[in-house]
Parts: C-alpha cells; structure tokens; sequence
C-alpha cells in the first residue's frame, strides 16, 4: 500500500489501515461519528497524532467568512474526511478538496465506511502553496 512516489505514503497508509480494522470490526452501517469515535481510537493505538474535528478559519479573500471543521488534522499535514454513505458522489470529493485548499494543506483522504467494502480517495492539493 505504501507508493513512495506520493508524499506521506507511510503516513497514509497507516490511516488507511486504522480505518480497515474499524471497518473490519464495525462493518457498514452505522452513523459517521460511530466510524469517528473507533478511527480515533484505532488511531491513539497506533501511535498516530492527531487532532480531531480541528476547526480552522475560512477567508475570503482577506475576511474572515467563517469556520469548518475537518473530521481529523493529522501530524498537522494531512486531512482525513470520514463518511459514511452507500455511495460517495462528486460533492463528498468536492467537499473534501475544498478542506485541503481552504487550509493550505497538501494531502487528504476521504474514507467511506459507508460502503460493504470500505472505500478510500487519496487526494492532493494541486493549489497547495508551501
């Protein structure tokens, strides 16, 4: 699973583990703050930081135009968007890139537990600016 053609492939890959054992115990079928709550826990097991529902600012331009919060911040580098649907559609992608642009952030996955199998996107900030 690990790439290392793509940045944080290690880092990644141990989220994406994390959320197969939840998927694995759990199943589909559940509400996402279930998936929430077990991700976070997998993920204290294994030694990954994180920050959870971390809110960030949004702006327009310069103003402040708001606030959104990500489902997981992790090692300040990559966002994790949880979802639980049968079937993701473009807005879940579109909402998920929106995150990694709105905090400059570079790397991000969206997880669906949603689905029988568990589902995975990993995505990448083409506006990142280091």
């Amino acid at each position: 699973m690990i790439k290392e053609e793509y940045k944080y492939s290690e880092l990644t890959a141990k989220i994406i583990g994390c959320a197969m054992e939840v998927h694995k115990a759990l199943g589909n079928g559940f509400q996402e703050v279930i998936y929430q709550r077990a991700l976070e826990y997998e993920m204290e097991l294994q030694g990954i930081s994180f920050s959870r529902e971390f809110e960030m600012p949004i702006f327009y331009k310069v103003k402040h135009v708001g606030t959104r919060r990500v489902d997981f911040l992790v090692e300040g580098i990559i966002s994790v968007k949880i979802k639980a649907v049968i079937l993701l559609d473009p807005a879940h992608l579109a909402q998920a890139i929106n995150y990694l642009e709105a905090y400059n952030l570079e790397i991000g996955l969206l997880i669906n537990f949603g689905d029988p199998k568990l589902k995975f996107h990993r995505l990448v900030n083409k506006k990142y600016k280091p």
